[in-house]
């Protein structure tokens, strides 16, 4: 007897399901917009902070384990937990540097003015400390008590002054400037070239030349410079005497 197979073949459908009007995607999307912009707000938030802020900050993202305890001062609200022992100490090398100024400034008001062979030079002498250092000002007078009239030629007492300012601060080791200034008479170099620029270069070479003989070491000179009357101490009255000065500039040490 034939035997035969009538089964009806099964067809299954798959019903799609739609998720919302556009799908789930957006929602991804909005999820990384929202992550980007919490990201910008804590990043200008630190950026805002003081330096020891970001520096804690910082250092969690380095070592957030062994930085945990450190961390705290975020959560608490303290700005100030780890005080920078370098930027201190300088601080304090600063201050002792500048009291030293200080007391040579004072001990070079007194020599000068205690010196017989100075008298009626004490009051051409302008000491004081300054935010590059110690500046000691040589200002000229009416009568020319420093140089020969439009020559580098040093007088006497002039000498006499530079030598015991270079004996005293060749006692420090800090770098020094010299400068050279005139008024604004101009030089009648009959065409030689030859300016107030040059003019004041070669008094203050010569006012470094007495520093060393005083004693101050050559390798403290850091720079000579000739300003003319480019840096007028009194630019109300360009031709005043005042202008023509020599600039000794003991530096404070870099950190």
């Amino acid at each position: 007897m034939e035997s035969t197979n009538d089964s009806a073949p099964v067809i299954k459908k798959i019903k799609k399901v739609q998720g919302g009007h556009h799908g789930g995607a957006w929602k991804v999307a909005y999820a990384d917009f929202v992550t980007a912009m919490m990201a910008l707000f804590i990043v200008l938030w630190v950026l805002s902070q003081k330096p020891e802020v970001i520096e804690a900050v910082a250092g969690y993202f380095k070592d957030p384990i062994g930085f945990s305890s450190k961390s705290k001062i975020l959560i608490e609200g303290k700005t100030n937990p780890m005080p920078d022992a370098n930027i201190k100490e300088e601080m304090q090398k600063h201050e002792a540097e500048k009291a030293e100024m200080e007391n040579m400034k004072d001990n070079l008001i007194k020599e000068i003015g205690n010196d017989t062979d100075l008298m009626g030079l004490a009051d051409q002498v302008k000491i004081e400390v300054v935010k590059e250092g110690l500046r000691i000002e040589l200002i000229d007078s009416a009568n020319d008590i420093f140089f020969e009239i439009g020559t580098s030629e040093m007088k006497l007492k002039a000498k006499k002054l530079l030598l015991k300012i270079g004996m005293e601060i060749s006692k420090l080791k800090n770098k020094i400037i010299v400068e050279g200034h005139t008024d604004s008479r101009q030089f009648h170099n009959i065409g030689t070239g030859y300016t107030n620029f040059e003019l004041s270069s070669e008094r203050a070479l010569s006012a470094k030349r007495e520093l060393v003989v005083g004693g101050l070491q050559e390798k403290q000179i850091d720079e000579v410079r000739g300003y003319a009357d480019t840096r007028l101490r009194d630019p109300n009255d360009p031709y005043s005497f005042v202008n023509r000065r020599i600039s000794i500039t003991v530096k404070y040490n870099k950190p």
